[in-house]
């Protein structure tokens, strides 16, 4: 498996609040846009898991905000897998700003779930998702 590049995101103005620091609740959006990057970098797009009627809902969200970003910055988003069960995921995040400072650590909980909203074990389901996620983790030493 290739090396997982970095999310990069350039700070929108829109993002902004009115003292022009990138307003907190971007920072999960970034964390959703590097998530479906990563996926996508592992070979198992969201579209797929979706057409093969599985859902992957966040379950949980935490950020810890470190230093503000503002128009016009380039956050880089590192993401690893921290937990798998099988059943559940729990994946982290480090954003951080152009000169290299940590801007955000954050983490975010998922389970998968069939159209039923039953839970589903991705390792009976999808045992070439579970091997990639676990390849990952070995990459980025988060196993």
């Amino acid at each position: 498996m290739a090396k997982i590049q970095p999310y990069q995101h350039k700070v929108q103005y829109y993002e902004t609040d009115k003292m022009g620091i990138t307003h907190h609740a971007n920072y999960i959006r970034w964390m959703e846009e590097a998530r479906i990057d990563f996926l996508d970098q592992l070979g198992f797009p969201y579209s797929a898991m979706e057409a093969a009627g599985i859902a992957s809902p966040v379950t949980k969200v935490s950020c810890a905000y470190k230093r503000p970003t503002t128009f016009g910055d380039t956050v880089t988003v590192r993401v690893g897998v921290e937990a798998f069960s099988g059943a559940a995921l729990t994946i982290c995040y480090e954003m951080r700003n152009g000169q290299g400072e940590i801007v955000c650590t954050a983490h975010s909980e998922h389970v998968f779930l069939d159209q039923a909203q039953h839970i589903v074990r991705m390792k009976r389901q999808m045992p070439e998702f579970c091997a990639a996620l676990a390849a990952s983790m070995e990459k980025t030493g988060t196993e």
